[in-house]
């Protein structure tokens, strides 16, 4: 890609950090919008060596005004901010709508009325559900099983209306399931290796059986910058996978191996979805990418996961997860 000047929304984050710092390492200038508190933290970016060559810039995109003066100026946009847990979004569902279905509207309209040159807006491959067939390419129907997932319906569908009624350069990206160092310890594998690392003998888990396509996060990040850089991309929806599933059991016994552990695992009440909310298969197609763009992802999952359990234990960053509580 040119250089360019570029946004990153949601560059606090985990996949949002990950993404600045490569496309500050690519040669833009990275403008990174972190979510406004109190504390003037800027998440991950706060330890980030690269923060001091961008432009960070705290805000909400749920305010319109806020997304108008961040898309100024700008040539390409990563719309990343979300809402993501999805077991949160069983008991604060407005906020999700607010956050990523008025958050989207509000950066679209941003970036028409601002005249950015390509807007890379990110979905999840959660608004697939549960696998009516496999592997899951982007014709595969929709299917909302959590509040979570139905708002980024919602929001997908929001972005894309811009492209089709306003001409507004746009790309979906559908990254299936992103994990690597920073991973939210909501998740499976950063809350099995910390806890693990931390000595933890018996781990309390939901259900082990769904499978995942497991996507090392420079891989994801890697697919964002493909799919900003290709004109044929613009008006679709695109799959982010490796083409290859594995059980979270399967999964979690690696990740035992790995770390020369005997821990057990145990399944927890709390911590099972709904029946008809849990997504029981994701296998993602990723030939879509590879036609387009060349896209091949770098990293097999096991040398992912070496990548990603060297940085969890290292003791200043285990430090900041709290593996002894159920993060929701």
């Amino acid at each position: 890609m040119n250089k360019q000047k570029v946004l990153v929304t949601g560059a606090d984050g985990f996949i949002g950090s990950h993404l600045a710092e490569m496309l500050v390492k690519n040669g833009h200038s990275v403008k990174a919008m972190t979510y406004y508190n109190s504390f003037n933290s800027w998440g991950w970016l706060d330890e980030s060596p690269y923060a001091k060559e961008m432009e960070i810039i705290a805000g909400d995109i749920r305010d319109p005004h806020f997304c108008k003066q961040i898309t100024k100026g700008t040539d390409t946009v990563y719309h990343l901010a979300a809402l993501i847990a999805i077991p949160y979004s069983y008991s604060a569902p407005d906020s999700y709508i607010a956050t990523n279905v008025t958050g989207t509207l509000n950066i679209s309209q941003a970036a028409l009325e601002n005249g950015v040159k390509r807007i890379i807006h990110t979905s999840t491959s959660e608004v697939y559900g549960t696998a009516q067939y496999v592997p899951i390419d982007e014709k595969h129907p929709l299917q909302p099983q959590s509040p979570y997932s139905a708002s980024k319906i919602g929001a997908d569908a929001i972005a894309m209306s811009f492209y089709n009624s306003f001409k507004l350069p746009l790309v979906i990206a559908r990254p299936f399931n992103t994990y690597g160092p920073r991973q939210s310890a909501r998740a499976v594998i950063p809350t099995i290796i910390s806890q693990i690392a931390n000595g933890i003998k018996k781990i309390k888990l939901g259900d082990v059986r769904p499978t995942r396509d497991f996507n090392y996060v420079e891989d994801t990040c890697r697919g964002f910058t493909f799919l900003a850089d290709c004109e044929a991309a613009i008006g679709k929806t695109v799959n982010i996978a490796s083409n290859y599933e594995i059980s979270v059991g399967d999964t979690l016994n690696l990740i035992r191996e790995l770390m020369n552990s005997d821990v057990e695992f145990i399944s927890e009440e709390e911590r099972l979805r709904p029946e008809k909310s849990e997504v029981f298969r994701l296998w993602g197609e990723n030939k879509l990418i590879r036609d387009l763009t060349g896209y091949e992802p770098k990293y097999t999952l096991k040398e992912g996961l070496k990548h990603t359990i060297e940085w969890f234990t290292r003791a200043g960053n285990l430090a900041k997860y709290k593996s002894d509580l159920y993060n929701v």
